[in-house]
């Protein structure tokens, strides 16, 4: 699959997951939802690591830019 997500959309994506695993972790998200952003948070943390993010491929959205030598 060809990268489609740029560098602030993955490092955003995975500031977001940070702050999710740290409020869980503290017991200020908890319960059903908590289980539900952990999970959201995972997805995040591997899409940036791919560069890959399969619902902007069904959207057509590709916020990579593509530099030319």
């Amino acid at each position: 699959m060809k990268k489609n997500m740029g560098i602030a959309d993955r490092m955003i994506r995975i500031l977001i997951a940070a702050v999710v695993v740290i409020l869980f972790l503290t017991n200020i998200i908890t319960g059903t939802w908590g289980y539900v952003l952990i999970g959201i948070a995972v997805i995040f943390v591997l899409t940036s690591l791919v560069g890959v993010c399969p619902l902007y491929s069904l959207l057509g959205i590709n916020t990579r830019t593509i530099r030319k030598a």
